[in-house]
């Protein structure tokens, strides 16, 4: 019988300071344990939360790197904050990554959230949403082959077009379940990310989300079939490893119990999982690779 469904992985993002070699490692492993994907946040800075201030390594540079030395799965960022780069530049970025993972890459995108790392790099903090379908179009354009005119109020193109022409299409992923996000998203993307806090972090949590975005697709005439879902699922093998982010309002999912959340989560109607692991490293990775192996 084959898998239920595809499952990925997101590495550390300031949970610990790997270094590169940690990465490739971590990224490695996913693969040859048998894992379909594997994730990136990106962020710039976290503090005034009681802890050290930290951040991660750029998730563009990473994704890249790590591109570069793995061969089959697939690869974003959860997701990609389009406040960070101008959107034409962020679709540049993402059609050479296209091209340098061989057509592995997936572009997850939102409208972003932390305000601290916004003000921290002069970045507007306000009309987020505005400013997200603005440049959500300009991305989606490009990607598209389109030479792209748009006098926005927040971004503007004249006449752009990305050079080389990508040579095989961006598939687009949006992580957010704010109404107006997914009817600016669900006409244009391949999937849909819900992270685990929305749900409760079980599969019987993630009807009610479903159903939203199938009412919305449905009523922008979009057939709801035609987006795939994912869900992240927080899976903790040691609640006493240091580092660890908090996950508020969240149980997470035991190592004993989490091939039957994964079957769940198929049944609930995911086509991806996407585990965020307690802790995160190496060996938890492989850790669930046997957790794989039973799905098959």
């Amino acid at each position: 019988m084959a898998r239920p469904l595809r499952v990925g992985v997101q590495l550390p993002e300031v949970e610990w300071s790997p270094s590169f070699a940690d990465y490739a490692a971590m990224a490695r492993a996913a693969e040859e344990v048998g894992f379909d994907s594997v994730w990136l946040g990106d962020h710039l800075l976290y503090r005034g939360d009681g802890r050290e201030e930290r951040g991660p390594w750029d998730a563009w540079v990473l994704l890249s790197a790590l591109a570069a030395v793995t061969e089959r799965v697939s690869l974003g960022p959860l997701v990609a904050c389009t406040a960070f780069h101008p959107p034409g530049i962020l679709a540049r970025m993402a059609a050479a990554l296209t091209e340098v993972s061989g057509g592995r890459f997936v572009l997850g995108l939102g409208a972003g959230w932390n305000e601290t790392e916004f003000r921290a790099f002069g970045l507007p903090f306000d009309h987020r949403v505005s400013r997200f379908e603005e440049a959500f179009e300009i991305i989606r354009r490009l990607l598209g082959g389109e030479h792209v005119t748009l006098g926005g109020r927040f971004h503007q193109a004249e006449d752009a077009v990305l050079l080389p022409a990508p040579s095989q299409p961006t598939p687009l992923m949006v992580g957010s379940i704010g109404p107006r996000m997914l009817e600016l998203t669900l006409p244009h993307v391949q999937s849909w990310n819900a992270w685990a806090d929305w749900y409760g972090n079980r599969a019987e949590g993630l009807a009610a989300l479903q159903q939203q975005v199938d009412e919305t697709a449905e009523r922008l005439g979009r057939d709801p079939r035609e987006i795939e879902r994912s869900a992240c699922l927080v899976v903790e093998l040691d609640r006493q490893a240091p580092g660890q982010r908090p996950h508020s309002g969240v149980e997470p999912v035991s190592l004993d119990r989490a091939a039957d959340e994964l079957r769940a989560l198929a049944e609930a109607g995911a086509d991806e999982a996407i585990l965020v692991l307690r802790p995160i490293d190496e060996t938890s990775i492989r850790a669930l690779g046997a957790v794989l192996s039973t799905l098959d």
